[in-house]
């Protein structure tokens, strides 16, 4: 099986060179190449990512979006079966192979391993979920799952029952350091590039993969670490809330009922008004007031153009 790497960068100045160096030292597997697509840095990455003999750089003038950098490099590597999708704080302790084993099974679209952290700890919670249903949504959303997270629809959304050091089907490995049969990609016409810039495109992905008949992976005998969030917390509190908002908000408008969605929509607005109003009381400013009518306008646009406005065309 040919592979291909493709490391998705933004202002990753800080951590490219060691995702590089993880993915060079395999490099012989990665025959298709390895391509860093980066979406518009200002940060130095592209300069970095240049400098390194082995890999090519794509340097876009516009922040395409974690969706279509991925689905830039999937076009680039038009000969590779299969593509390790990698976001740049991701550094491989294993060979890639492990993964590609997976794909030996002709039904299998994805697959993914343990990611630790820099303490060599498991991301429980993280690294292997299951599809989740408006009731878990609702639950993220009203903090429900972070002051209760043993309750039964958190453990079965993050999987916690599941036994890291067994191989198994899942529905939802992480999307942060995924092997993607290219074909499987190319079936479902690839990532929606409506989860701008970042968050639940991988999950729409893999749910649209599990619809079209394909499965996927997780590997225990494979493992990467994973430090997590670190283009993402660069961005503005308030601009992150309303991205991750958007992009959760379009994945219930396409997978979950109207009544899921509605309810969805409102827990969203319940969710915000206690961080707005301590936001307004700790800063002594209107700033969170007017990002909150900026998420009322965006939630009222998503009920109002129905679940079918928000599909692919």
């Amino acid at each position: 099986m040919k592979l291909g790497a493709i490391l998705v960068a933004y202002n990753s100045a800080d951590h490219i060179d060691k995702c590089i160096d993880s993915c060079l030292q395999f490099q012989t597997e990665f025959e298709a190449g390895i391509v860093v697509i980066d979406n518009a840095s200002t940060d130095g990455t592209v300069a970095k990512s240049r400098s390194r003999a082995g890999v090519l750089t794509v340097e876009n003038t516009t922040n395409r979006g974690f969706a279509g950098a991925v689905n830039q490099g999937c076009e680039l590597l038009s000969d590779a079966d299969a593509v390790l999708i990698l976001n740049p704080d991701v550094i491989l302790l294993d060979t890639p192979s492990k993964l590609a084993a997976a794909l030996a099974d002709g039904r299998v679209a994805a697959a993914s391993g343990r990611l630790v952290d820099s303490n060599g700890q498991a991301q429980s919670g993280f690294q292997v979920r299951r599809f989740p249903t408006a009731s878990t949504l609702v639950f993220e959303n009203l903090g429900i799952n972070k002051v209760w997270p043993g309750n039964p629809i958190n453990r079965r959304y993050r999987c916690l029952d599941l036994d890291p050091q067994v191989s198994a089907d899942v529905e939802q490995p992480a999307g942060a350091c995924l092997l993607l049969r290219r074909a499987a990609w190319a079936a479902v016409r690839g990532m929606d590039e409506g989860f701008f810039p970042v968050w639940f495109e991988d999950v729409d992905l893999l749910r649209r993969l599990a619809a079209a008949g394909w499965k996927a992976r997780y590997v225990a005998a494979f493992s990467a670490r994973h430090e997590g969030g670190h283009s993402v917390n660069a961005v503005e509190w308030g601009n992150r809330q309303l991205y991750w908002c958007g992009s959760l908000l379009r994945y219930a408008a396409i997978h979950c009922s109207t009544f899921g969605l509605w309810a969805v929509a409102f827990s969203v607005l319940l969710g915000w008004i206690p961080r707005a109003v301590t936001g307004m009381f700790l800063q002594r400013s209107f700033r969170h007031l007017t990002e909150y009518v900026k998420l009322f306008r965006l939630v009222s646009a998503y009920l109002l153009v129905g679940r079918s406005e928000a599909r692919l065309p």
